[in-house]
């Protein structure tokens, strides 16, 4: 909802899965009146989870946030987030050990600052030209315990340029860096949003370090060709290159009364990227150069040394569905010279 000039906005959403033990609840208000953009956020998600050992566990995040955001002028803005969040895990009674777990509490107070440069042009529906980029840095102090502080760093670079009418070369770069007593491990592979997804969409085989004390989850994502955990680390980059090209469109040459054969885009795209922890993706520290095989009589790890950087291709299909931004996407995943298998994945995002 907003008002006539659009001065003050409310935004509400949720989302409710068939199975009713998880849900996401989400409500903001804009206040754009003055030279100050004002935001507030209130979020609310449940989840289950399974632990490392071997519990269940649901989690119920409350957060509320508050992002200020000064233009400089109509393309460039500074913006400070500050907010607080709760976590609440709930050990399922499963055995007389889990019967008896008390609940656990978490409090985090987190600050971000971002500088954002946007001079895009809207083209058509995900058709842009012009370049748009980010650059932030977050902490995360953990408030009722005496926990060590958690950093991350990172930056997103996008640009978009017309080739021939509205056929456009649309190019990324985005990396993310997290340091300090605890840490985001960051899961290469797969695409954003991906619906319809197989059951083995994450890769077991792909070790985890036991030596950081890892926060938080997050994926580096758009790595098509693999699934998730082809690399995994406390850092990643990744770079996407994509040619889109609305055929009928373009073919047509004049405004078609179909909204979906007015946005159908063909696409040729390659990504390429790596996650990693240490110092740089050929650190020894990565665990994705070791394998383990254990089982109760033996424990074996095998070390090699894998090409850390990863590459996909491949091509897809985009329109606008029933109001969705549809993208079905065909990749081939190339991991130390040895070409994959293809996959095939269906999501629902705009841009990369």
């Amino acid at each position: 909802m907003s008002d006539l000039f659009e001065d003050h906005k409310i935004l509400g959403g949720f989302r409710m899965p068939v199975n009713f033990e998880s849900g996401e609840y989400l409500l903001s208000y804009d206040n754009l009146a003055g030279r100050v953009d004002h935001k507030y956020i209130a979020y609310r998600n449940s989840f289950i989870a399974f632990d490392t050992d071997f519990s269940l566990n649901k989690v119920i995040t409350h957060e509320a946030k508050y992002r200020a955001s000064l233009p400089f002028d109509e393309v460039q803005s500074l913006r400070l987030t500050t907010g607080l969040r709760w976590d609440k895990y709930i050990t399922k009674a499963l055995d007389d050990v889990s019967i008896n777990t008390p609940d656990e509490n978490f409090f985090l107070g987190t600050a971000k600052l971002e500088y954002v440069f946007d001079a895009v042009r809207p083209k058509g529906l995900n058709l842009y030209n012009g370049t748009r980029f980010k650059l932030f840095a977050e902490t995360f102090q953990e408030i009722n315990k005496d926990q060590d502080r958690m950093y991350v760093v990172g930056a997103d670079f996008r640009h978009y340029q017309k080739i021939h009418k509205d056929i456009i070369y649309a190019g990324r770069f985005a990396a993310s860096y997290s340091f300090g007593g605890k840490k985001i491990v960051y899961y290469l592979g797969g695409v954003d949003n991906w619906i319809f997804r197989p059951q083995e969409s994450f890769n077991t085989q792909v070790q985890v370090p036991q030596s950081e004390n890892f926060a938080f989850q997050a994926i580096g994502t758009p790595m098509r060709g693999f699934i998730q955990n082809i690399r995994n680390g406390s850092n990643f980059a990744v770079i996407n290159n994509e040619i889109r090209v609305p055929i009928v469109k373009v073919l047509a040459n004049k405004p078609l009364k179909s909204d979906f054969l007015e946005n159908f885009q063909i696409i040729g795209f390659n990504d390429i990227g790596s996650a990693w922890t240490g110092v740089h993706p050929y650190s020894n520290d990565n665990a994705f150069n070791t394998i383990v095989i254990e089982d109760n009589i033996y424990h074996i790890e095998i070390e090699n040394q894998k090409d850390p950087i990863v590459y996909g291709y491949g091509f897809g299909l985009r329109s606008r569905l029933f109001g969705y931004f549809i993208r079905f996407d065909w990749a081939w995943g190339v991991d130390d010279g040895t070409r994959m298998e293809s996959i095939r994945y269906l999501s629902l995002s705009l841009d990369f």
